[in-house]
């Protein structure tokens, strides 16, 4: 039955504001009346009617409400009505409303004002001939009683809105904390296939080149390339096939079992650069130690960019990997000494060398590039051990 009541009353507020008004009139109105006698004043009808009519704009104007209802129950007080609850209720509805949208400074100033106003009318025309301390302490029981309920509801009013920010707050940073991660998750297996992807081709390409110009000197060697190239391309397809099935598992799949690449395979990466006539030496200073899982993939996937770009950018036949461990640190080099060479470029440029930086700086180690003063280009990544 509530519930009901309140959603009329939600779909109807200007019946319901009607309905208040009207209560309101008839328990004021029957106030006006001379005190010991039954003789009804009555203009104080219609000073009652205009007192509730006011109350209409109590939300668009609440400090003048307060003083038009307070002047007039001071005018029907000094007729000889009795002050009281029901007499006084225009002015408890206008300090209400005040006290839920004003400042605490301007609530202090229009309480002192009806205080001001109605306390002398009380002492000076009540005819009820009560004592003075009660009609004060009633007076102000009445004048608070609004105040301190609006001030209530207005907290609760405060605080709901509070928490109600906070949770909007909440969910907008769950939704942008999940768009950062699937923003993370793209960049990652973009890098990912960017490696695969330059990787195989970029050694395709060399082993296809190589075989073409042996051809017709040395058929045999040519098929043995064309044979390692069948195996470099399944190897590309076997990875793509692996990086893209990322995109097709649920939220809630295993981790796949394969491991990782690592450096342990760097003599497979070496033997697929020898089969396109690229021979690489590896040179290790200091003492081997075991890498963490995601210290080893970015190590590997570091020196197989490098050579990739070896291969694609310098006219040379030789490159060169230097692992330097230290206590805490793995500093990686793969150089060559040869003179640049310029491919034919993408139209989107190429992302070999930002990737490799992105990889360093997301393991906790750092990527410089650059020239060498001696001749050739090196790329030198300081890893983390472990991170």
């Amino acid at each position: 039955m509530v519930i009901h009541l309140r959603r009329h009353a939600d779909r109807h507020p200007r019946l319901v504001e009607a309905a208040f008004l009207l209560l309101i009139y008839a328990a004021t109105s029957n106030q006006y009346r001379r005190a010991g006698t039954d003789t009804m004043w009555w203009p104080g009808f219609a000073l009652a009617a205009v007192t509730c009519t006011t109350l209409l704009a109590r939300r668009r104007r609440p400090g003048t409400v307060v003083v038009l209802t307070t002047l007039a129950t001071a005018v029907a007080g000094a007729q000889g009505s009795t002050f009281g609850p029901l007499l006084l209720l225009p002015v408890i509805v206008a300090l209400y409303e005040l006290t839920l949208q004003a400042s605490q400074r301007t609530i202090r100033t229009h309480c002192l004002l009806v205080a001001v106003i109605l306390l002398p009318t009380a002492l000076l025309w009540d005819s009820e001939d009560k004592p003075w301390a009660n009609e004060a302490v009633s007076l102000a029981f009445w004048i608070l009683l609004p105040i301190l309920h609006g001030s209530a509801v207005r907290a609760r009013r405060a605080y709901l809105d509070t928490v109600r920010t906070r949770a909007e707050d909440a969910e907008r940073t769950r939704y942008e904390e999940a768009q950062h991660r699937v923003t993370e998750e793209r960049i990652r297996i973009a890098r990912e296939l960017h490696d695969v992807v330059a990787h195989h081709m970029a050694l395709a390409n060399a082993q296809a080149g190589t075989a073409a110009h042996l051809f017709s000197t040395h058929p045999a060697q040519a098929g043995q390339i064309l044979t390692e190239l069948t195996g470099t391309t399944t190897a590309a397809l076997r990875e793509l096939e692996a990086t893209v099935g990322l995109l097709r598992q649920p939220e809630t799949a295993e981790e796949s079992l394969n491991p990782a690449p690592g450096l342990e395979r760097l003599p497979d990466l070496v033997a697929a650069f020898a089969a396109a006539a690229l021979h690489i030496t590896i040179a290790v200073d200091g003492p081997v130690q075991p890498l963490s899982a995601g210290v080893d993939l970015t190590a590997f996937r570091i020196v197989q960019e490098a050579l990739t770009n070896v291969a694609k950018h310098t006219a040379v036949n030789t490159a060169h990997i230097h692992l330097a461990y230290a206590q805490e640190q793995l500093t990686i080099t793969v150089s060559d000494d040869g003179n640049p060479i310029t491919p034919p470029r993408a139209p989107g440029g190429g992302f070999g060398l930002i990737g490799m930086r992105e990889r360093a700086q997301s393991a906790g180690g750092r990527l410089r590039a650059g020239r060498r003063p001696e001749g050739g280009f090196a790329v030198t990544a300081e890893l983390p051990i472990s991170i």
